[in-house]
């Protein structure tokens, strides 16, 4: 499974495998994983879908549910099969919307959405670089938070203080959090895929932040900052940092994750020079 979608054009850390023991054993969900055969018996495509049930929300058939991408990868015909395939396990199960969160274009009929974009930027080979390529007023918002004295830890330790900025910002905002299980999950089977830094001010965590790395790409799924240090801005320090570290890995592209075009975030994310890249989202409603 890992292999072919590794080498298959829209590929992304949440289509491996393994997610597929984070979806059953946080969250209880029915995965449906699907893999296409060519006519020599060859593995040719692959479909994570996850089976989403709520008395709020309803029945849902998702690749993947809460993350930015998913969606087949492999041959077309074999995308072309998987997804005829799915839309008859929605159709048969009675599911009220079979989504498909691709990064690409694919070779299928269902309609599609643009609302979603993701957000890009090409790393330098150097940290002076990154600097140097920031314009002088996020210069200055990076250094600010440094002269007040935070600072920067990553680590499989930073789960916990990264949980408690990410409920408390969540709860600021009115909006449902992701359960503690769901991140000490996500470090436990992705030990060096996902990343959990936090920034500290005056012994305590004031920001936060969980990427994922895949081939020359890192990913910031989640990130939070308590509006309480606003006036300091630690999300910018902690922003740099995580493009520091992938630098140093040896990662070219930082992806700030998925967005609204025009929104109060995409131009947050904008602001230190980066692109916009187009989501291909496919939506079949019962």
């Amino acid at each position: 499974w890992d292999a072919l979608a590794r080498r298959s054009p829209g590929f992304t850390h949440f289509h491996l495998y393994e997610w597929r023991a984070v979806m059953e054993r946080v969250f209880g969900h029915v995965c449906i994983y699907r893999g296409a055969w060519d006519d020599a018996g060859t593995l040719a495509g692959v479909l994570p879908l996850i089976r989403v049930k709520s008395r709020l929300f309803g029945h849902f058939l998702v690749s993947m549910p809460f993350l930015n991408y998913g969606g087949p990868l492999g041959t077309d015909d074999a995308i072309v099969a998987l997804v005829a395939h799915a839309s008859g396990i929605a159709r048969d199960s009675h599911a009220k919307l079979l989504e498909l969160r691709s990064r690409i274009p694919l070779p299928i009929a269902l309609p599609v959405s643009h609302r979603k974009i993701t957000v890009l930027l090409d790393l330098p080979n150097s940290e002076p670089a990154l600097m140097k390529q920031l314009d002088a007023k996020l210069r200055s918002q990076v250094r600010r938070p440094q002269k007040e004295g935070v600072t920067m830890k990553f680590g499989a330790d930073q789960v916990a203080p990264f949980f408690e900025v990410f409920a408390q910002h969540m709860r600021d905002l009115g909006t449902p959090t992701q359960s503690r299980l769901l991140f000490e999950t996500i470090a436990a089977i992705f030990p060096d895929d996902a990343w959990f830094g936090c920034a500290w001010y005056q012994g305590k965590p004031v920001a936060c932040g969980c990427a994922f790395h895949w081939g020359e790409e890192l990913e910031m799924t989640w990130a939070s900052s308590l509006n309480a240090h606003k006036r300091i801005a630690p999300n910018m320090l902690l922003y740099y940092r995580f493009m520091e570290r992938a630098i140093e890995s040896g990662i070219t592209t930082f992806n700030f994750g998925r967005t609204s075009p025009n929104s109060g975030t995409h131009r947050f994310k904008s602001q230190w020079g980066a692109r916009d890249e187009q989501l291909w989202w496919y939506d079949e409603s019962a």
